[in-house]
């Protein structure tokens, strides 16, 4: 196994099309883990998501989150993130967002489409600025 440094970490973080999976607290306690789409920019993780789903009512209350991205094959690696996010209700940077994110994991052909349908009413953009960031590379090697 080998650490990442914070830069290794956040290229790892914006390869691919590897879905984050991002853990909150419920208001009754109880932990919760959701997949979520997401681009880095400037050192945050950004995404979508419904203003009244239950993931942004806990993180209006709570902002406080962990997220995860792993791999999925050997050698295998993760980044895990620990942060504070921020709930905007900026249609423009909602739009951007999601169509960043709609080019990331569905293609350039479907970004629009993808920017549009997720920048609507009811829809908010969630800014995960990290706290922490460690990141783990050949998690299979034993050298």
């Amino acid at each position: 196994m080998r650490p990442m440094s914070t830069s290794e970490a956040l290229d790892f973080l914006g390869e691919g099309s590897r879905t984050g999976k991002l853990a909150w607290v419920a208001a009754d306690g109880r932990p919760h883990v959701a997949p979520v789409w997401f681009i880095v920019e400037d050192g945050d993780l950004l995404f979508a998501t419904g203003t009244r789903s239950g993931k942004a009512l806990a993180m209006r209350r709570e902002p406080r989150v962990s997220l995860v991205v792993d791999t999925e094959t050997p050698p295998y690696a993760f980044v895990k993130v620990d942060g504070v996010v921020e709930l905007i209700e900026d249609s423009e940077d909602l739009r951007r967002v999601s169509t960043l994110a709609g080019a990331r994991y569905m293609g350039p052909d479907q970004a629009e489409s993808f920017g549009e349908r997720n920048s609507g009413p009811g829809e908010c953009l969630v800014r995960l600025r990290p706290t922490s960031i460690t990141g783990v590379r050949g998690v299979a090697d034993w050298d």
